[in-house]
């Protein structure tokens, strides 16, 4: 019992929140922004479900991590 222990620490350092929210969040936003001029530039025999569900599905995860980490920045643990 003569160790210390050492405290535990994330993967992420937290002077890196903020600047992962910010682009994670322009990324999602920007890949939502693709997304929505496909659906509305394509015309409906021309669209691809797995085009359109690999969109949506990247879009979904660079919001969600975003949103994680803006809230992690402005100082709610979540």
């Amino acid at each position: 019992m003569g160790q210390s222990a050492k405290p535990i620490s994330g993967p992420v350092p937290e002077s890196m929140y903020p600047t992962l929210a910010f682009f994670m969040l322009a990324v999602g936003l920007a890949v939502t922004a693709s997304f929505f001029i496909y659906e509305t530039t394509s015309s409906r025999k021309n669209r691809s479900l797995a085009k359109e569900l690999t969109t949506a599905a990247v879009a979904s995860v660079f919001l969600g991590f975003g949103s994680l980490f803006l809230l992690l920045a402005s100082g709610v643990f979540v």
